[in-house]
C-alpha cells in the first residue's frame, strides 16, 4: 500500500521539507533528494520548461525511493493536474489561488468522487500497475494525494479564511517571493507586512485544521526559523540549480585561495 510520507509528517506536526526541481530533468533527482534528507521533490512546471514526461519519470523514481513527488502545475485547469497525478505525482501545488472558488476547483480536479471529479485513468504507477479493486484505488489515492494551494497576493491572503475552510485542501502555502513583489517590497522577507500575512494565514490554518506552508524563505533562514516557531510546517528549501551554483561557487573560491608556489 502506498503512503504519502510527506503528508504523514505534516499530519503529525513535523516539519516537511521539499527541494524544488527546475532544471535537471532526470529521475536521479529523486535519489539525490532522498540522500540529502528531503521529504519531497517539488517538480516545478510553472517556472520551468521541464516536460510532463520528465516530471513523470522523476515521480516514478520518487515513488520507489519513498520520497513524495509533488508537482506545481502551470495553471488551475483540471487536465494539467489529472495528467501528472495519473503519471505518479502524489500531490499538486496549485499556484495563484485567489479565492475559495478556485480552491474548490483544485480539489475537484485532484480527488475522485464523492470528494471531487477527478477523471479515472486506466493504469496506476502508484501501485506498480498491479490490478486492484477500483474502490480501493480511489479511496487510497484520495487519502494520500496532497493538495497544496498557494497564496501569492494580498487579495489571496485576505481570502485565506475562506480558502482554508475548503474541504480537501491540505496545505495553505504562502508564496513569499510573489507576495513580496505584489506588496511592492521585493525580496524583503523580514518586512512587517510579510510577518503580518503569515500570522493571518497561520491563524486560519489553526482554525480549520490545515497546514501552513512557506516558499521563498530558503535564503532567509532567520525569517524561516521565526515562521516555523509560529507554526509553519511545510517549507520549500530552494531549487537544485541554486544549490548547485552555491556549492560550485564556494568550491571555486576555496580552490582559488590555495597557494600555487
Amino acid at each position: 500500500m502506498i503512503k504519502n510520507r510527506l503528508k504523514q509528517r505534516l499530519q503529525l506536526g513535523q516539519l516537511g521539507l521539499a527541494i524544488i526541481i527546475k532544471q535537471v530533468q532526470t529521475a536521479e533527482m529523486a535519489l539525490a533528494a532522498k540522500t540529502c534528507g528531503y521529504d519531497s521533490i517539488y517538480i516545478d512546471l510553472e517556472h520551468s520548461v521541464i516536460s510532463e514526461h520528465a516530471a513523470a519519470q522523476m515521480a516514478l523514481m520518487a515513488l520507489h525511493t519513498q520520497i513524495t513527488p509533488i508537482v506545481r502545475v502551470p495553471s488551475l485547469e483540471a487536465p494539467a493536474m489529472n495528467r501528472i497525478l495519473d503519471a505518479g505525482a502524489m500531490g499538486i501545488v496549485a499556484p495563484h489561488v485567489e479565492n475559495a472558488q478556485q480552491a474548490r476547483q483544485v480539489v475537484r480536479a485532484c480527488k475522485f468522487a464523492p470528494l471531487g471529479e477527478r477523471s479515472v485513468a486506466g493504469a496506476w504507477p502508484h501501485f506498480s500497475y498491479a490490478a486492484m479493486p477500483a474502490e480501493e484505488i480511489r479511496r487510497t489515492l484520495n487519502d494520500e494525494t496532497l493538495v497544496v494551494v498557494m497564496l501569492e497576493s494580498p487579495q489571496a491572503v485576505a481570502n485565506a479564511d475562506d480558502i482554508a475552510a475548503v474541504q480537501g485542501v491540505d496545505v495553505v502555502h504562502i508564496g513569499s517571493t510573489d507576495l513580496c513583489d505584489a506588496l511592492g517590497i521585493p525580496g524583503q522577507f523580514a518586512h512587517p507586512s510579510i510577518e503580518q500575512a503569515f500570522q493571518s494565514v497561520l491563524n486560519v490554518c489553526r482554525k480549520h485544521g490545515k497546514i501552513c506552508g512557506a516558499g521563498g524563505l530558503g535564503s532567509a533562514p532567520e525569517v524561516a526559523q521565526k515562521m516555523i516557531q509560529k507554526g509553519v510546517r511545510f517549507i520549500t528549501a530552494g531549487n537544485e540549480w541554486a544549490f548547485m551554483m552555491q556549492a560550485a561557487k564556494q568550491r571555486a573560491t576555496q580552490l582559488r585561495a590555495l597557494k600555487i608556489d
